[in-house]
């Protein structure tokens, strides 16, 4: 498998990432109780909102064209605008209704050299946000163990096949992807066609080039390590991060009752 990029070579920096999409509209269900105050991407861990994380380390990489997508708790995001160069919010009105396909289609204009990344995981390693790239595709990194999350297959430094269901002896997806201009006109073509056209709206926004319209694509990945960046996937995840939110549990079953 061909799929290391030597740093400053002419093919890493045929292509520059412009700008990112931060994704933070959804709701957060598996991190409750937290999440019934607070939006998920907007948790301290340790002292420090997961979100923050993202943005300084686009920061640090020269990015500062971001648009965070809200929706969920939106008013809680207003202050990042004030508190970082560049930060624009997109509210996504579907929140509530549609998967996340709707939080990418409703920041479909900003595609073009775009990175996309969740605002719900800890980035620890600033250089995986790395603005070069030479194909569209994702972070993703090596597993000989067997995984739930999406698998893909390389050959070549390109992405042969994907599974949803995961397996073992493949590179597991993560959420941060770099697509270069073209590759994001196509991507806003079909989020339109996927979201307008079919109502197609139950689907994750990475269906769309990694399923629904794979073979108009040609993705390749950015290896990094398993250590380089952290998705907190539910609330027992976040207690063993940080220990401090065990007593939440507590805290939450009270509101349950009280509603």
């Amino acid at each position: 498998m061909d799929v290391g990029q030597r740093p400053g070579s002419e093919i890493q920096q045929k292509n520059h990432v412009e700008r990112a999409i931060i994704m933070a509209a959804g709701t957060g269900t598996r991190m409750r109780p937290v999440t019934l105050t607070t939006p998920k991407p907007l948790i301290r861990v340790k002292g420090v909102r997961m979100i923050d994380t993202v943005i300084q380390a686009l920061h640090e990489n020269g990015i500062y064209e971001i648009y965070v997508v809200v929706g969920y708790r939106k008013e809680q995001f207003a202050c990042l605008t004030a508190e970082y160069k560049g930060v624009t919010l997109i509210e996504n009105p579907y929140w509530d209704s549609c998967n996340n396909i709707a939080s990418l289609y409703v920041a479909r204009e900003q595609l073009e050299n775009a990175m996309i990344l969740d605002g719900d995981q800890i980035i620890y390693k600033k250089e995986i946000l790395a603005p070069e790239f030479t194909h569209s595709g994702y972070n993703a990194v090596w597993t000989d163990e067997k995984t739930d999350e999406w698998l893909m297959q390389v050959k070549d430094g390109i992405v042969c096949s994907c599974s949803r269901t995961g397996g073992k002896g493949g590179w597991q997806l993560f959420s941060v992807s770099r697509w270069n201009r073209e590759d994001g006109k196509r991507l806003k073509r079909h989020l339109e066609l996927e979201f307008e056209k079919k109502q197609n709206r139950q689907i994750y926004w990475d269906d769309v080039a990694m399923f629904c319209h794979f073979e108009e694509y040609e993705l390749g990945i950015y290896p990094m390590q398993d250590s380089d960046l952290i998705e907190i996937d539910d609330f027992s995840e976040l207690c063993d991060l940080d220990p401090s939110y065990c007593g939440y549990e507590a805290q939450g079953q009270e509101k349950s009752e009280e509603k």
